[in-house]
């Protein structure tokens, strides 16, 4: 038995604690690479909003209303898929997940109708809700104890991939139209054929984590007290998720409204955006588990404000150098949020994933729908003057515990 692995895996579910021992690079790497494709065939959907405007003459809400069941769908499965796979842990679910995902691909590119892009998105966001609470686990499986850099690595791959779609809708689906949609199906099969690896590797690991002594609460917090610093995290992903739900539903419209670019140059603008955002995420992690969570959450969420605020009032330029010092600020928070909450709640890493990716994903959608239809009451550009103080909520993180004093 690899010593590298058995450490990894004991630390990655909760179970009797292990010292620290090298990651499994291999498996987080194909990991991240996986999570950029799932994000990647997601970030499809807003990316393509422009043509779907058009084609179809939707309105800002209608718009909403898409990404709403988008992420919807994405969320509300996830802490039920995670609880499930706590006690079950289904290795092949992640490429089955991946393939349900590759239907509602499929059923985007050919959609005769709104309703039909709607059930579309449903499936998409279905898939998602499959892959990130065993991704998630898979990640801090791979840990070795080093639970930031892992989850930091895992998300950074979502962002990355995120931030391509985009940058390929731009100069794939724009100038094709609207089947062009399924030439990503290809890029669904290559992931589904990296996810049954992760799935063998994860499936040979189980037999080594039944059986063990689930370890204690992390420095013995009481049940109010971990309840109450978990709601403060949701609020933490609230004001995040808000605000990230105006510029990548919204992003590409507003700088066309304000500036006058075309869509081409608005989703190289949203390229930028959400490869600041990857960037964030990858430092977010390791400097967590070298200075501490929370300090990251300070300087992640409160932080940003006053670039948030400046951001209306800014032309092209400086919005485009706005975009991505936000980007990069505000992204470093999530895998620090995710971290701290697991270790809050240990052995439960299945339930604790799907609890924050299904609640961030359901305030994205959420926020997009509401920010859609005030947009078409009011304008783009005040949506953004409201978001702007999203970020005040940061002032929360001062209820949150000091775990690593805690843990000394």
């Amino acid at each position: 038995m690899d010593d590298r692995v058995t450490g990894a895996t004991v630390a990655g579910t909760g179970r009797a604690p292990v010292p620290r021992l090298k990651p499994v690079m291999a498996v987080l790497g194909a990991a991240a690479l996986s999570h950029g494709m799932n994000d990647l065939l997601q970030s499809l959907i807003p990316a393509v909003y422009p043509i779907l405007k058009q084609e179809f003459t939707l309105s800002f809400g209608q718009i909403g209303l898409i990404t709403l069941v988008f992420q919807l769908t994405a969320s509300l499965l996830q802490p039920f898929v995670g609880l499930y796979t706590d006690h079950r842990p289904l290795p092949y679910s992640l490429p089955v997940g991946m393939a349900v995902t590759l239907s509602g691909l499929l059923l985007l590119a050919m959609a005769p109708s709104f309703e039909v892009i709607l059930l579309a998105a449903g499936l998409v966001g279905v898939g998602s809700s499959i892959f990130h609470p065993e991704a998630s686990r898979v990640a801090r499986l791979a840990s070795g104890g080093r639970y930031g850099f892992a989850q930091s690595l895992f998300q950074v791959g979502g962002n990355g991939g995120t931030a391509l779609g985009p940058l390929l809708a731009a100069f794939i689906v724009v100038p094709r139209g609207q089947a062009s949609i399924a030439w990503f199906a290809l890029v669904a099969l290559a992931a589904i054929l990296v996810l049954s690896a992760i799935g063998r590797w994860y499936a040979a690991r189980l037999g080594e984590v039944r059986g063990k002594p689930a370890a204690p609460a992390v420095a013995g917090l009481p049940r109010r007290k971990v309840l109450m610093a978990v709601t403060v995290l949701m609020l933490l992903v609230f004001s995040k998720y808000i605000y990230l739900s105006s510029l990548t539903s919204y992003y590409p419209f507003y700088l066309m409204t304000k500036f006058g670019i075309g869509k081409q140059d608005a989703l190289v603008h949203l390229f930028i955006f959400l490869g600041a955002v990857a960037v964030g995420t990858i430092v977010g992690g390791p400097v967590g588990d070298r200075f501490g969570r929370k300090l990251v959450i300070w300087g992640s969420i409160l932080g940003v404000l006053p670039f948030t605020l400046m951001l209306p009032h800014a032309d092209l330029f400086w919005t485009t150098v706005l975009s991505v010092i936000i980007g990069v600020i505000l992204a470093s928070a999530f895998s620090a949020i995710l971290v701290f909450a697991q270790d809050l709640v240990p052995g439960k890493v299945g339930m604790i994933s799907g609890l924050f990716f299904g609640f961030a994903f359901g305030m994205a959608g959420l926020g997009a729908a509401v920010l859609g239809m005030v947009a078409d009451r009011t304008s783009i550009t005040f949506v953004y003057q409201v978001c702007a103080f999203m970020p005040v909520l940061g002032l929360l993180t001062y209820f949150l515990p000091d775990m690593e004093r805690r843990a000394r």
